[in-house]
């Protein structure tokens, strides 16, 4: 079974995997493939709609219909419509269902009990996606992955990448993100990890989850929710997760630098730009580990790998040769070299106060007694904490040295009010509302050996900072 195989269904078994009721077929109708959006859904495909804020995917059931689509789901909402659309089905397959969205979590359940492949569930305020990648790089040296792809970490995305699970894998990889109370329990229902991991417990998302101990709560649903049979991997480092490690009582592995720990760092050589080595040490066999990444939040990404790799049967020579393969991810403290004999480094994924302050002090580390340039738009979804959270970067930017601090955004005078606390003089502090107002100006003074950081949440669209000045350097 090769890893493009098309999920084929019976009725029968949608109808045990989502409690639904058949409106119209037969239970031995055979469905092929799924689909939530009709411009990508092809003949045969179960066309499951959903809503969002802004649509319906009920309003488009007459276009799946004209498209072939082997069946539909309807959700309770819409049973009134069922009637008229028997009518125009044709052989199309019609099932009602309580919740669409519920229905494509418990199908992508079902798929995955059915294939009944190791899955391995990662979630945690940051560096999920790079240990992600880290323990994919390790894994498929040998093994068939399926893992998330993009940012498909959410109670849509999760079920489709579940769905995409065949026999052809031997291991998933998959992460698991929220930004309200009870969605990681619902994912965690939906993947049934063998391996789970929190990476740590910062600030983040805090619009919807409020404060750092529902962040913790939230995040430890994972564990919670998990089977007890399952193995749980823990950051013994991180104070924020003791908790969750002390009211876990089965099967568990750690890591850490400066704790005791299961799996573990020494012998840390940074590299500068070329990234750093360590020796990797698990049990009583070491190897050792030359990372393409920078920072010491990647040496506890690459070590949370290297856990995960290790829960899954993976000798510590694989692990090591895999993190060598590893290349930073695209937007997360990627380092471009400038003409100039400057450096970028593209940090616009997302941000949040702990990922800021990582950033901020590998920059450091990295700029030895060269000038930085910092780069910071507003971070969002931080709550009523939002001002501190900003005066609280704004002093990490002062004493990391920063040499002149940009900022964009309306929440930036906190940053700035931070910085001046720090020490940082208010001459080193600009203000701008357009990315090529920022550009223009970084491109007027920058020369060799500079660094340039540039982050900022998402909807801050900070990468159109870095995308503008590849595009005048490199071109």
């Amino acid at each position: 079974m090769n890893s493009n195989q098309i999920q084929e269904f019976s009725i029968g078994e949608l109808v045990e995997a989502t409690g639904g009721t058949i409106v119209q077929g037969r239970e031995d109708s055979i469905i092929h493939g799924i689909s939530t959006d009709t411009r990508q859904l092809a003949a045969g495909n179960l066309y499951i709609p959903l809503k969002g804020e802004h649509f319906d995917g009920h309003d488009f059931l007459e276009e799946a219909l004209a498209k072939s689509a082997g069946g539909v789901l309807l959700d309770a909402g819409h049973a009134a419509v069922s009637a008229s659309l028997s009518k125009k089905a044709g052989n199309c397959q019609i099932i009602l269902v309580d919740d669409t969205l519920k229905a494509l979590g418990n199908l992508a359940r079902f798929w995955r009990r059915q294939v009944g492949r190791t899955v391995i569930a990662i979630t945690g305020s940051s560096g999920k996606t790079t240990t992600k990648e880290m323990t994919a790089a390790i894994l498929t040296q040998n093994h068939s992955v399926l893992k998330t792809e993009g940012n498909l970490n959410n109670l849509i995305g999760l079920p489709l990448t579940l769905l995409k699970l065949n026999k052809g894998h031997e291991l998933a990889i998959v992460e698991l993100g929220t930004n309200s109370r009870g969605e990681i329990k619902r994912l965690t229902e939906i993947a049934e990890p063998d391996i789970a991991l929190v990476t740590n417990i910062g600030p983040a998302h805090l619009e919807g989850l409020k404060t750092l101990e529902c962040v913790r709560e939230e995040k430890g649903d994972l564990y919670r929710t998990m089977s007890k049979s399952g193995l749980a991997v823990f950051n013994a480092d991180d104070e924020d997760i003791t908790p969750l490690r002390r009211s876990w009582q089965d099967r568990v592995l750690t890591y850490g630098v400066k704790s005791p720990a299961d799996v573990t760092a020494s012998d840390i050589a940074k590299w500068g730009i070329s990234g750093q080595s360590f020796v990797l040490n698990a049990g009583s066999e070491s190897a050792v580990v030359q990372l393409s990444a920078s920072g010491m939040h990647n040496i506890y990404n690459a070590l949370a790998a290297a856990a995960l790799s290790r829960a899954a049967g993976i000798g510590i020579n694989e692990i090591s040769q895999g993190l060598r393969n590893f290349h930073p991810v695209a937007a997360r403290f990627e380092v471009h070299t400038l003409p100039n004999g400057a450096f970028l480094v593209d940090d616009t994924y997302n941000a949040n106060p702990a990922s800021v302050r990582e950033a901020l002090k590998t920059v450091q580390a990295l700029k030895g007694a060269h000038r930085s340039v910092v780069v910071l738009g507003d971070m969002l979804e931080l709550g009523d904490q939002t001002e501190l959270f900003h005066e609280a970067v704004g002093t990490d930017a002062a004493v990391t040295d920063v040499g002149l601090l940009f900022l964009k955004g309306l929440l930036s005078r906190g940053i700035a009010a931070g910085a001046v606390k720090g020490g940082l003089s208010e001459t080193k502090i600009h203000f701008f509302e357009r990315s090529e107002e920022i550009v223009e100006s970084i491109l007027s003074f920058v020369q060799a050996g500079d660094w340039i950081l540039v982050k900022g949440s998402r909807r801050m669209k900070m990468e159109e900072v870095v995308k503008n000045i590849l595009g005048q350097t490199m071109a």
